[in-house]
């Protein structure tokens, strides 16, 4: 019976961390803090993990390489390379919606911090921005997309307006109701796909 229990400790001792470092940020957050909001001894903590940097690396890791699956899974599809880059675009949102304090802890203390965990998970977050930049990359070899655009460019600019948005949501400063996720994914894939797809003749020659 104990061993069938010990998954559930460690689960729902990052479980609490997410919810401790969303409310107190990770800097100000104690191991104490995450043990007391799991309902664990204190010691039973460091049964499971080192540290609460550990905790915040296993947190980042099992979410990220969720993205980097589901990216990799759009990316191997049949789909028009809008659809693909809405396909990003929704799971990242979808991800915000479903769990906003485990994202909020994943953009503010570790894709936005340059920090060591930044720099640690470098390769990482590097990784979902290139399979952004192959999809870019693969419609404009099929002709879907224009190719004046450097796809590592796009790639940046795609991650950048996501990132914004869940910043807004995360800090209130913009709605975050059903409708307003929606409309986002929507937003995104227009603004930035629209400026991908190519120009009639008549407006490249302007250009």
């Amino acid at each position: 019976m104990a061993e069938a229990a010990a998954p559930d400790k460690r689960r729902a001792i990052l479980d609490a961390a997410i919810t401790v470092f969303a409310r107190q940020g990770f800097h100000s957050a104690r191991v104490s803090d995450v043990a007391a909001e799991a309902g664990v001894a204190y010691g039973l903590v460091y049964h499971y993990f080192d540290s609460k940097d550990q905790m915040l690396n296993e947190l980042f890791s099992e979410r990220w390489e969720l993205l980097i699956e589901a990216s990799q899974e759009v990316r191997a599809g049949d789909a028009p390379p809008r659809d693909k880059l809405g396909g990003v675009a929704n799971f990242i949102i979808e991800s915000y919606r479903h769990e906003p304090e485990l994202m909020k802890v994943i953009i503010v203390e570790v894709t936005r911090a340059a920090n060591s965990f930044g720099r640690t998970h470098l390769p990482e977050i590097r990784r979902a921005y290139d399979l952004v930049a192959e999809i870019v990359s693969d419609g404009q070899a099929s002709g879907e997309l224009r190719d004046d655009i450097d796809p590592n460019f796009a790639a940046m600019v795609f991650y950048g307006a996501i990132e914004q948005l869940l910043t807004g949501w995360i800090f209130e400063s913009i709605p975050s109701a059903d409708s307003d996720y929606e409309r986002a994914k929507r937003l995104v894939i227009e603004t930035i796909v629209d400026g991908l797809e190519p120009r009639p003749v008549s407006d490249a020659i302007a250009g």
